[in-house]
């Protein structure tokens, strides 16, 4: 029999067992508690001749348990806790080696117990962390929201319009990747679609925001920019595409080409945001509006060129860059 014994106040218990039935006993049961207040290693090869256990319940009980050898779990502090521990039915003595490994054992498992508590508090801190962000991009979307609501100015506005999409995208980015435990990547799915329901939220009634992606890997500095891409087409649609309150439809998509390439494409149905007919490639040199500089810096930061259609049905922007 083997356990991971941990002593407490009045009862020692079982983080891990083989063997032995109980999760815990108490302490009058408990051998280990003898040992920890001995050496770093404890080997009793007879319990019936050795009177800190001829009485104990685990002797005299069925099965009889006769002997025992444990090693200290000491904490980082130096204060042992517990025992990596063996039993049998009938009385032995280990070799030199089997006390070794023990030992070794046990350092082990105290390694690892230590292992659990840091990830946990790792995870408690990543968590603290996550709320303070949300709650930062909260505040300052909110803030933006204020400024713009006092600002006169038309240019002024959408400037400020345009970096609370912008904190809307990076508010999605880290959202997804709160969820990756620590991973440099997002999943390309999941990400297009809580960043279009956050741009369907903050949509007029009679615009819809509709998102498709197939699963894959993205990663962060590719999420970013397909971020920003995604907002200001879906901003521009929602300001330029269906004036006079006309319903229409945004779709967004993100398709896989093989294991080679990923394809954005940006549709809207209503009647274009240049005039009809217009067809061109978006770049920083020939882009007029603050949105497009952004949107083509992005796409380059994505190694891709972004590309545009303009008709009386609708818009297309496309951009195809490596995976």
């Amino acid at each position: 029999m083997s356990l991971i014994s941990l002593v407490d106040e009045g009862r020692q218990w079982f983080k891990a067992r083989v063997g032995f039935e109980p999760h815990e006993t108490a302490l009058d049961q408990s051998v280990c508690s003898h040992a920890i207040l001995s050496e770093d290693f404890t080997e009793i090869p007879d319990m019936g001749a050795d009177s800190r256990t001829v009485d104990n319940p685990l002797y005299i009980g069925d099965p009889r348990v006769k002997f025992y050898a444990g090693a200290n779990l000491v904490a980082p502090n130096g204060q042992p806790i517990g025992t990596l521990c063996v039993l049998d039915t009938k009385p032995r003595t280990l070799t030199e080696f089997q006390r070794q490994a023990l030992q070794t054992l046990s350092r082990h498992v105290m390694m690892q117990l230590e292992l659990r508590k840091k990830i946990r508090i790792e995870a408690a801190l990543r968590a603290e962390m996550d709320h303070r962000v949300k709650n930062s991009f909260q505040t300052i979307a909110s803030l933006l929201r204020m400024a713009s609501r006092k600002v006169k100015d038309a240019d002024a506005k959408d400037v400020l319009a345009l970096v609370e999409r912008r904190f809307t995208a990076v508010a999605s980015l880290h959202g997804e990747l709160m969820t990756r435990e620590g991973k440099d990547t997002v999943g390309a799915d999941s990400f297009l679609n809580q960043l279009g329901k956050l741009l369907a939220a903050g949509a007029p009634d009679n615009v819809t925001v509709t998102c498709t992606a197939d699963p894959g890997e993205l990663q962060v500095i590719q999420a970013s920019a397909i971020g920003m891409i995604v907002s200001e087409f879906v901003a521009n649609s929602i300001k330029h595409a269906f004036k006079g309150g006309r319903a229409g439809e945004v779709t967004l998509s993100l398709r896989s080409d093989g294991d080679a390439r990923w394809l954005l494409e940006c549709r809207d149905n209503g009647g274009g945001h240049e005039p009809s007919g217009s067809r061109g490639t978006v770049s920083g040199a020939d882009s007029t509006g603050l949105g497009q500089k952004l949107m083509a810096t992005a796409a380059e930061q994505l190694n891709g060129r972004l590309t545009t259609d303009f008709t009386p049905e609708g818009a297309v922007m496309m951009v195809s860059f490596a995976k």
